[in-house]
């Protein structure tokens, strides 16, 4: 009998995030007090003027099919966002919405990339961007970036990974896991690589609203017109807005690009549900005020995260300047025991933790960080004294 499952799927790893996260349900559902750093989800709800412009939608009979590439007026609408957040010039034939940046990250994976290819990925990385470059063939390629740095990889870096085999690099900033926000400084010296060896960028920027110390995200396709040519952006709604459920992302890319993307989604999965376009018309309106109330509460909940680990010892933390992650370095309590079970790497580090004080994060070695687990403060001030009480305890009691 022939295989029945392709050889392709063999090369994917499965989600240890969403691993974690079933077990922590699972626990809470039976009665169990868990306190989850595990999902990346803002905690607030959609905001009301989103919702009902919903329900609007709905009550007009606004349900049926609409373009592939998504309504003509969201996707001006969306052209007018990278206008003004991003000073990217973009036709709506440029932009593709699709079912979450996830979707838009596979598309335009899917696009580009062949059989033979190798994509530059930054380390820590989410880890959904090397299973998808695997699925379409090509090979990640990783840049290794030292705490040191904030986490954060070097043009100089970027040049000695390229090889004649790069087709793409994978640009994420802010960026999952870290936090790390590049400088325009430091994205204007990596696109001049990427320039010169003309490959191009898939640029993750879905947490560029939630930056704090003042610092701001800068686009890559910002820099040159050719690198502009060079670059797919990504974006989407379910973090800036806590629209996560909705599932829409979009895209912008050069015109062939975009073509190509259309047409592949087309036979993929036709349009993004239309009730959440209608709702993403409406979410694009927001003001900076809007958005910067949640911000101003993210930036709250992050020190108070980076003070209380602050006061364990035997671990620490670089200082995030962007999304709603810490990296809690543990590597160096490997090899500890807690009632005579020996943690050697992350997975186990977070196992052991989620059964005996009933707290959730995600093992590092997920996004190529094997000394770190990643903690999201996507959650209560009172959840997060909690969980790091309960995270203080049990180191103390490693043996």
């Amino acid at each position: 009998m022939k295989n029945r499952i392709a050889k392709r799927m063999s090369a994917l790893s499965p989600s240890l995030t969403l691993a974690i996260s079933a077990k922590a349900k699972a626990m809470k559902a039976s009665g169990e007090s868990v306190v989850s750093f595990s999902v990346g989800e803002p905690d607030f709800n959609t905001p009301e003027h989103i919702i009902n412009s919903a329900k609007v939608a709905l009550d007009n009979g606004q349900t049926k099919y609409t373009p592939s590439s998504g309504l003509l007026p969201l996707r001006k609408a969306i052209c007018e966002k990278f206008q003004k957040d991003n000073g990217l010039e973009y036709e709506p034939s440029q932009i593709i919405v699709s079912s979450g940046a996830k979707h838009s990250i596979f598309n335009a994976c899917y696009a580009v990339l062949e059989e033979g290819d190798e994509v530059i990925i930054p380390a820590p990385y989410w880890l959904t961007y090397p299973e998808v470059v695997k699925v379409c063939g090509a090979t990640p390629v990783y840049i290794d970036c030292k705490k040191e740095n904030k986490f954060k990889f070097s043009a100089e870096d970027l040049k000695k990974a390229i090889t004649p085999k790069t087709k793409m690099l994978i640009f994420n900033s802010p960026s999952n896991p870290t936090g790390a926000v590049y400088t325009e400084e430091e994205v204007r010296a990596i696109a001049k690589v990427c320039e010169e060896a003309e490959i191009f960028v898939l640029a993750d920027e879905i947490y560029e609203k939630l930056c704090y110390n003042g610092v701001k995200a800068f686009s890559i396709a910002k820099c040159s017109e050719k690198m502009k040519d060079l670059t797919i952006t990504v974006n989407g709604v379910s973090k800036t807005y806590a629209m996560t459920g909705w599932r829409i992302g979009y895209l912008g890319a050069p015109k062939d690009i975009a073509k190509a993307i259309d047409s592949f989604q087309s036979h993929a999965t036709s349009n993004a549900c239309s009730i959440s376009q209608y709702a993403t018309i409406e979410a694009l309106k927001s003001t900076d005020e809007e958005i910067g109330e949640m911000v101003d509460i993210f930036d709250k909940r992050r020190a108070k995260l980076l003070k209380l680990i602050d006061e364990i010892d035997g671990v620490e933390a670089v200082e995030p300047d962007g999304a709603f992650y810490v990296m809690l370095v543990v590597g160096g309590l490997y090899g500890k025991s807690y009632n005579g079970k020996v943690m050697n790497d992350s997975i186990e580090f977070a196992d052991t933790l989620l059964d005996a004080e009933k707290v959730a994060t995600v093992p590092g070695i997920s996004f190529g960080a094997p000394d770190c687990i990643r903690l999201s403060y996507a959650l209560s001030e009172s959840d997060i004294e909690e969980g790091l009480k309960r995270i203080k305890r049990f180191v103390e009691n490693l043996a």
